[in-house]
């Protein structure tokens, strides 16, 4: 994929967007030291290259009782493309499975998963052990978050 290049205004105009993506033109324009149409101008074009994928609603998940966070680490023996297939279409049956990564090393693929309490963990963890033929499962409670951010780094 093609990477954009940025110029430091348009840093500032991601950054602003990316804290909170309400944000009013005039107000972004303003902060940055552009007019509004300008400014309107630089983020159609952000959304038309994709670099703006979507704007989304960041919920607090303590508020909706979602108080447990779990790392799951999942190997398995086999790295067929249709276990994969098989494995990423039950993963996205499951609405708690926040985040899906396939790894390198001694681990093939990790989840973040998001539950109420241990028991709805264990509700969750029994759905998961019948979506594939898995070797092991190991999960990880998070004590506490220390950063989470959707914010991307806007590097020079």
């Amino acid at each position: 994929m093609e990477n954009i290049s940025l110029d430091p205004v348009d840093r500032r105009i991601l950054a602003i967007l990316q804290q909170d993506a309400t944000t009013p033109i005039s107000e972004i324009a303003e902060r940055v030291g552009l007019s509004q149409t300008p400014c309107w101008k630089r983020i159609k074009r952000y959304e038309r290259e994709g670099l703006i994928e979507r704007r989304v609603t960041i919920l607090n998940r303590e508020k909706l009782g979602l108080d447990v966070t779990v790392m799951v680490a999942v190997r398995t023996a086999q790295h067929t493309d249709e276990w994969l297939q098989a494995f990423a279409e039950g993963i996205a049956r499951i609405p708690e499975v926040v985040e899906f990564y396939r790894m390198s090393g001694e681990i093939d693929y990790l989840l973040k998963i998001v539950a109420r309490d241990i028991a709805d963990y264990d509700r969750i963890y029994r759905k998961l052990i019948h979506v594939a033929p898995l070797h092991d499962v190991s999960s990880s409670f998070a004590m506490q978050e220390i950063k989470s951010t959707t914010a991307l780094p806007l590097a020079d």
